[in-house]
C-alpha cells in the first residue's frame, strides 16, 4: 500500500521538471526572437535586419546583367545562405509560441513566409525569387529595435483606426460600386442609341470609364459624344471629390479614438499579437498572462 502511495508521488514530482525545462526553453527562445527590450533580443533584431538588407541588395544585384553574368553563383549561393538562415528563423518562431497557428495566420507570421518562399518556388518557376524584396516589409521592426515608441505608437493607432472604420469604409465602397455600375450602363444605353459606332462596345467597357471618371483619373482613351452623357460624365467628375472626402473623414474620426488608448510594445507569447495597455496584465487579444 505504501508503494502504491509513494510511486504516483514520484511520477507527478518527476514530470514538471521536464514541462518546465521545455517552458523554459521556449521562454528563451521567445525574449530572443520576439522581444527587443533584452541585449540577446536585440542583438538578434540588429543582425536579423542587417541579413534583410543585404538579401535585398542581393536580389537587386541578381537583376543586373553584367554583375549577374560575373557573380552569378556567388550571389546565388549568399541569396540561399540567407535563405535557409531565414527558414530557420520561421520555424524557431513557430516552435517557442504557445499557439503556432496564431502567428502562421498573423501579419507578421504571414509576412516571415513569404520572405523565404520565393526562393523556393524558384526552383519550379525560374525568376520568382525576385518576390524576395518582400522582404523589406520586416524592416518595420526597426522601430521596435531602436524604441522608436513615438513611430509604433502612431503606425498602431493608424491600423486600429482602419479596423475600426472598415465597416463604415466597406458600405461606402458598395454604394460607390452600385453607382458606377448604374452610371455606366446609363452611358452605355446613350451613347449607343444616339451612335451604333460609339466607343461604349459593351457594358465592361462603360463601366471601365465610368471608375476612371469618378476617380477623377480621366485617361482619355474614351469619352462620351453626346450631350446626356457628358452631362452624366460631368457629374461623376463631381462625385468623384466625394471618394477622398467620405472616407477621409470616417478614417480622421477613428484616428483621434485610437490615439486616446496609450499602448506598449509588448508582445503576447501565445497569439504573438502587441499593441496593449500600459496597465495590462492579460493580452486583450487571447486573454493569456503578460
Amino acid at each position: 500500500m505504501n508503494d502504491s502511495q509513494v510511486t504516483p508521488e514520484k511520477s507527478v514530482a518527476e514530470a514538471p521538471p521536464e514541462a518546465s525545462k521545455a517552458a523554459d526553453w521556449r521562454f528563451r527562445w521567445h525574449e530572443i526572437i520576439f522581444e527587443a527590450d533584452t541585449p540577446k533580443g536585440k542583438a538578434f533584431d540588429i543582425g536579423l535586419l542587417v541579413t534583410i538588407v543585404a538579401s535585398i541588395l542581393i536580389v537587386m544585384l541578381q537583376s543586373v546583367t553584367t554583375i549577374n553574368q560575373e557573380y552569378g553563383k556567388i550571389l546565388n549561393i549568399a541569396d540561399w545562405v540567407i535563405t535557409i538562415g531565414f527558414s530557420i528563423e520561421y520555424a524557431l518562431r513557430i516552435a517557442c509560441v504557445r499557439r503556432p497557428w496564431r502567428y502562421i495566420f498573423s501579419f507578421w507570421g504571414i509576412v516571415d513566409l513569404l520572405s523565404v518562399l520565393p526562393s523556393y518556388v524558384a526552383l519550379v518557376i525560374p525568376g520568382s525569387h525576385y518576390l524576395s524584396v518582400v522582404r523589406v516589409l520586416r524592416l518595420i521592426r526597426i522601430f521596435r529595435i531602436f524604441k522608436l515608441n513615438s513611430y509604433i505608437q502612431e503606425s498602431r493607432v493608424l491600423l486600429e483606426a482602419l479596423k475600426a472604420a472598415r465597416p463604415k469604409i466597406v458600405v461606402f465602397l458598395l454604394v460607390v460600386m452600385s453607382l458606377i455600375l448604374v452610371m455606366g450602363t446609363t452611358v452605355y444605353v446613350i451613347e449607343n442609341f444616339a451612335d451604333d459606332s460609339s466607343e461604349f462596345t459593351s457594358i465592361p467597357k462603360a463601366i471601365y470609364w465610368a471608375i476612371v471618371t469618378i476617380t477623377t483619373v480621366g485617361y482619355g482613351d474614351i469619352a462620351p459624344q453626346t450631350v446626356l452623357g457628358q452631362t452624366i460624365a460631368a457629374i461623376a467628375m463631381i462625385l468623384g471629390y466625394a471618394i477622398i472626402i467620405v472616407p477621409s473623414g470616417i478614417f480622421s474620426v477613428e484616428i483621434i479614438a485610437a490615439s486616446k488608448a496609450q499602448t506598449n510594445t509588448q508582445v503576447c507569447p501565445t497569439c504573438t499579437k502587441e499593441g496593449h495597455d500600459d496597465d495590462a496584465s492579460y493580452c486583450k487579444y487571447c486573454g493569456s498572462k503578460l
